[in-house]
This record gives C-alpha cells, sequence and structure tokens, in this order.
C-alpha cells in the first residue's frame, strides 16, 4: 500500500497516538552549549537549537523516539520544528539543514523500523515542517503595513528545502504545523506538491493549524471552518489543530472542525495552560480524561500532545482511548466553499 493508504487503513482500526513535543525532552537532558554545537564549527551560540540535536546528539533524539513509541505512539514526528533555513539563521547555521534534517528523518526512521519489527504494527514517519519566524500576511513594522521581511517564493523555497531532505531521510509525510499564518502555509502545500512531481509520487501532507485567541482565529485571522476552506484543496490526509491551548478550551473547536473536515483529524494539544513561570502542571491523567471526551464523541482520528506533554501524557491518552471507535469521516456535499477571514459557501 502506499503511504496514504497504510495510514487510511490503521486510522479505521483504532485511534492511533501521535508523539509529544520534543522541545521541553531535550530540555530536561540539561545540555550544556558545547554539547549543542557539537562538532558543526559554528560561531554562534547554540544553546538552544533543539533541531541542531539532531546532528550533534542523535542518541538524544533516539532516547526521545524511544520513549514516545514505549508510551504507545504509532506517528512519530521530526524534530524539525525550526530545522529550515529562515529560523536556523538566528543560529547561522543555515547551511546545515538539509543535514539537520535527513538526520532527524532518518533516526525516527530507524526507531519505527525496529519497534515495526518487534511487535508488527506498522508506524509512520512525519517529517515536521514548523511556521518560521516570519510572516507573509502581517507587516512586522507598525508604520509601513505593506512591507514584509520575505515573499512567498522565498518562503516556499524553504519549505521545499527542508521537505525534500526529510523525504530522503525516510519521512513518508510532510506534517505543516502551528500554522499561525494561512498563506504560509499555503508557501509550505506549493512546495510540497512541486516536491511531488519532482519525485513522480505523493508525499501526503498533515495540516494542523494553532489558533491565537478563544475566539477561534490563527494570527493571520481565519476562523477554523475558514482555515479549512482555504487549505481542503491540497487534499490533506489530516486536519487538525495543536498547540495553543489545552485540550479544554480546544473542545469546541475540535467539536466543529470534526463536523466539516472529509479527511482524517488530528489533535495534540497543550498539557493545559502555563503557569506564570512558562510551566505546565497538567498532570496526564488530566489531559486524558479531556481527550477521552473527544474519542469518545467520534472527534478525532489521531491524538498526541503539544507544549508540556511527557511520554506520560502519551501513553495516558493511549490507555484513555484504547478501545474506542475512530471518528467516521464525514462524506461532504458538493458545495462551493469559499474564504476569506470567516467561511463562506455557495449552495449548488
Amino acid at each position: 500500500m502506499t503511504p496514504r493508504e497504510l495510514l487510511l487503513a490503521e486510522a479505521a482500526k483504532s485511534i492511533l497516538i501521535k508523539d509529544g513535543p520534543y522541545g521541553t525532552a531535550i530540555q530536561n537532558e540539561k545540555l550544556d552549549e558545547a554539547a549543542y554545537r557539537g562538532q558543526t564549527g559554528l560561531s554562534h551560540d547554540q544553546k538552544g537549537n533543539n533541531d541542531l540535536v539532531n546532528l550533534t546528539q542523535p542518541q538524544v533524539i533516539r532516547k526521545i523516539c524511544d520513549a514516545y513509541i514505549a508510551a504507545g505512539a504509532r506517528v512519530l514526528a521530526t524534530n524539525t520544528f525550526n530545522a529550515n533555513r529562515i529560523s536556523q539563521a538566528d543560529y547561522g547555521a543555515e547551511h546545515l539543514v538539509d543535514e539537520i534534517n535527513r538526520s532527524a528523518a532518518q533516526i525516527i526512521r530507524t526507531a519505527c523500523d525496529e519497534a515495526t519489527a518487534r511487535d508488527g504494527l506498522p508506524r509512520f514517519v512525519v517529517g515536521a515542517v514548523g511556521p518560521t519566524n516570519k510572516t507573509l500576511s502581517l507587516s512586522p513594522d507598525v508604520n509601513d503595513p505593506g512591507y514584509r521581511e520575505v515573499d512567498f517564493d522565498l518562503v516556499k523555497d524553504v519549505y521545499r528545502e527542508q521537505s525534500r531532505a526529510l523525504v530522503e531521510g525516510g519521512a513518508d509525510y510532510i506534517l505543516i504545523e502551528t500554522v499561525f499564518d494561512t498563506l504560509n502555509c499555503k508557501a509550505a502545500i506549493m512546495a510540497v506538491k512541486e516536491l511531488e512531481r519532482e519525485l513522480g509520487r505523493e508525499v501526503p501532507l498533515m495540516i494542523s493549524m494553532t489558533l491565537t485567541d478563544l475566539s477561534g482565529r490563527n494570527l493571520s485571522g481565519h476562523t477554523v471552518e475558514a482555515f479549512w476552506h482555504a487549505v481542503r484543496h491540497a487534499r490533506p490526509i489530516t486536519i487538525g489543530l495543536n498547540c495553543s491551548f489545552g485540550a479544554s478550551q480546544l473542545r469546541p473547536h475540535v467539536r466543529l472542525l470534526s463536523g466539516i473536515a472529509d479527511c482524517l483529524l488530528m489533535a495534540y494539544p497543550n498539557a493545559g495552560l502555563p503557569n506564570e513561570l512558562g510551566e505546565y502542571d497538567e498532570l496526564p491523567e488530566t489531559t486524558a480524561t479531556l481527550v477521552h471526551e473527544w474519542a469518545e464523541a467520534g472527534q478525532v482520528n489521531i491524538l498526541g500532545g503539544c507544549c508540556g506533554n511527557t511520554p506520560q501524557h502519551i501513553a495516558a491518552m493511549a490507555t484513555a482511548v484504547a478501545g474506542l471507535p475512530a471518528r467516521a469521516v464525514p462524506a461532504q456535499q458538493p458545495m462551493t466553499r469559499l474564504a476569506g477571514l470567516e467561511p463562506f459557501i455557495m449552495a449548488a
């Protein structure tokens, strides 16, 4: 089967579990700057460059991946949220982007293949691409609303470079995650579509939006439904929500998206809201109870965790939804569905 067919087949059997974040897990390793830097010879301070760890401390990434697999995760994403030329410019590491992404994908691919060889369960290697630290829709200069730090073609090329390296390293899918700007997402979609033509095969897309306020909009102003209308043409294999808030705050938005998306729904909330120190206190049992409600209502196909989640959170989620049926993907009637900041549906 193709990667798309295999994921759809496994998702029809049960709710699949995605992994959790790498950033906090890497921080827990207490690496010093020299450990981040490794033998790269980079001149900038590299402490906090979590993507570089794929190259300099691959055993750390493998350890984290193995912990998520042991917790029950079968959808494993690469540690490449900022592994793009734009974001890595902050560390003077733009020239290492290809190596970082290849190494990241190879680590996860090897871990998944070895786990599958042990128990026979298919696992899915997902190449994660973050939103970059630039926005195409908004000006960073309040005195010049028309100014942009980057243009569409540059962002598209950056995403294509990253996606190619991830696929060549062993990723089966590309996850465009934490989408705060719909236009950035469209650049990523175009990049993957160009890559598909280059490779002569499909590279299934996963797309995950992040909300910036409780009204249910991203930073570029799109509601959840409008965002879905804006990206549905890309035929993503999953659509969903991540980051932003905890499961409690995301509940109405997951419910809305579940009713309109004619593809799999993947949700991976934060472990609640951060405290005054920026830390996440929500216990694994609490997070698991909240996402259990989504699963029991038939609203999700894949569940995982974003900021603050640990392997213990992922394991608790896996236990909480075990045996519950996966969401039935709804059929959509043919209609013209458009999106400004709000959705617009024109009856056939």
